[in-house]
């Protein structure tokens, strides 16, 4: 968790995906993550963390579905989100 705090606590804004290898709507989800990346550049950190080889995190933070994204800025939890979500949503959300 120490990594995960120094990343999420930075300057740059982070949304984390949490998601597994075998769930159908995080690959869905993936491309529209790369997008949103294309068009934010360094202005938003996108940090991919897999549940199943990374069970504690997602287990302290709560996450019980995937994929979930969250977004940071300066370390707090702006929003939270479960699903499949579309890039126009998410350009206006991490704005």
């Amino acid at each position: 968790m120490g990594k995960f705090n120094d990343i999420i606590k930075g300057e740059t804004p982070t949304l984390v995906d949490f998601h597994a290898t075998w769930c159908g709507p995080c690959k869905t989800l993936a491309p529209i993550l790369d997008q949103l990346k294309s068009k934010k550049g360094q202005a938003l950190r996108i940090l991919k963390i897999d549940v199943d080889k990374n069970p504690a995190i997602a287990d302290q933070l709560g996450i019980r579905g995937v994929p979930t994204l969250i977004y940071y800025k300066n370390g707090k939890q702006i929003w939270r989100k479960s699903g499949v979500i579309p890039l126009p949503e998410l350009v206006t959300l991490t704005s």
